[in-house]
């Protein structure tokens, strides 16, 4: 399993709540901030703006997807001048949450979104390498996956099929999948930009470092031994890491070895010890100390912290 599909499986990524809507004419509404994660939406037809608080506004288009991961209040509109209204009250009063209709009767731009939440416990993994705007615009470069699964996704939406919602959720998984492959992408081609993770992964050398750690994240690596094995020396191999992902490469494996560890402590009832020994740690002690530090609490207090999510309301368009 590729470092990707490895953070993936620990987000445990769900949508919640999607919604189309659609909408005539000038309009502008206000969209509260407090969102659990993330919030992501894709552009079927016409253009709107995206006005997130404290990142700079961005013009979308048929086939764009975008996602705000700031936490923070946006507005979606027609345009920058139309003054903004609540968009809560709009969408609590509409006939049906699948599909909101608002403004002019004659629709120019169709959209949909909703809440991506993934677990509390590992969503900093992904968090923390997103700007508080990620947008994908349709010309992007690997944007064919997304133009096909927006098809689905308008078939979908415009009329309901047995089976849609099940089918829905599928295809929003995927357009967000993509949109990460397509962003980083981007990040990676452009050296000036910081992607974390994320973007090394396209670097033959540091995104083959972080394969490894993946695949073996129990076993006992050395910086010498990274290096080696994608055939870079030791200095340079650990200056570019750093470089490229933001942290030395033995802090990344112990963070990683802690996020995946902490999944296997919830999820099964292995002592510990074994659970230690499993990410490559001989000494419970030792493990446990790194837990903490990277997770916040101990192994058994982490273990028995109450893993319940609460509900969110999805929908980008709700509070």
């Amino acid at each position: 399993m590729d470092a990707l599909s490895h953070v993936l499986s620990l987000l445990n990524v769900e949508s919640a709540a999607p919604s189309r809507f659609e909408v005539g004419g000038p309009w502008a509404l206000r969209f509260p901030g407090g969102y659990r994660h993330a919030k992501f939406g894709v552009v079927l037809s016409g253009s709107c703006w995206i006005s997130p608080q404290g990142a700079e506004a961005a013009h979308l288009r048929q086939g764009d997807c975008w996602m705000v991961t700031s936490g923070e209040p946006y507005v979606m509109s027609s345009d920058l001048e139309t003054r903004a209204v609540e968009a809560v009250p709009v969408f609590l009063a509409a006939e049906s949450r699948d599909c909101v209709r608002y403004g002019d009767a004659d629709v120019d731009t169709v959209l949909f979104g909703g809440a991506l939440t993934f677990d509390d416990g590992n969503a900093r993994l992904l968090l923390d390498v997103l700007p508080p705007l990620v947008h994908v615009p349709a010309s992007s470069d690997q944007a064919e996956v997304l133009h096909m699964a927006m098809r689905l996704l308008n078939q979908e939406t415009a009329a309901p099929a047995l089976g849609s919602a099940f089918m829905t959720e599928r295809i929003v998984h995927m357009v967000f999948v993509q949109a990460l492959r397509t962003y980083a992408t981007t990040m990676a081609a452009d050296s000036g930009s910081p992607g974390g993770w994320l973007s090394a992964l396209f670097d033959p050398q540091i995104g083959g470092a972080l394969r490894l750690m993946h695949e073996d994240a129990g076993r006992k690596w050395t910086v010498d031994g990274l290096a080696t094995s994608v055939g870079m020396s030791r200095s340079t191999f650990a200056e570019k890491f750093k470089t490229a992902v933001g942290s030395t490469p033995l802090d990344y494996l112990m963070r990683w070895r802690m996020h995946a560890a902490g999944r296997e402590l919830r999820e099964t009832d292995r002592t510990v010890h074994a659970v230690a020994g499993n990410w490559g740690y001989g000494s419970e002690s030792s493990f446990s100390n790194a837990f903490k530090r990277v997770m916040g609490a101990s192994p058994r207090a982490y273990r028995s912290r109450d893993a319940s999510r609460s509900s969110v309301s999805g929908s980008p368009y709700h509070s």
